[in-house]
């Protein structure tokens, strides 16, 4: 086996493993999201990041991130908005939080099986 086939292989497994869930009881909603995302996701991220752009790249991790039980995203383009100027700050933060460090809580487990 090639590394690409090695590197595509480990991906795939990552992308399509299981979903992770964040209960929002403010919202009464669980909302589930993977380890890790493609790129074409993460890149608008890193980039508001990059910018300074904090509260922007957190509102970009729920709305490209956050996925119901099926792995559907839960948020449109156009709700990007009602996100900015119509959801509680703090609820953002946290869902963010939730999703960003999804990978870092998975690793010890990871190390561990090494």
């Amino acid at each position: 086996m090639t590394i690409t086939n090695k590197i595509s292989e480990h991906y795939q497994s990552a992308i399509n493993g299981e979903l992770q869930k964040y209960h929002c009881k403010e919202w009464a909603s669980d909302i589930y999201f993977r380890t890790t995302y493609p790129f074409r996701d993460e890149a608008k991220i890193v980039e508001l990041a990059s910018k300074g752009m904090v509260v922007e790249a957190l509102v970009e991790t729920v709305l490209v991130k956050a996925r119901d039980a099926d792995g559907k995203r839960l948020f449109v383009d156009a709700d990007r908005a009602k996100l900015m100027n119509e959801a509680d700050p703090t609820v953002i933060i946290q869902i963010a939080t939730a999703i960003n460090n999804a990978k870092i809580q998975s690793a010890p487990e990871a190390i561990a099986k090494e």
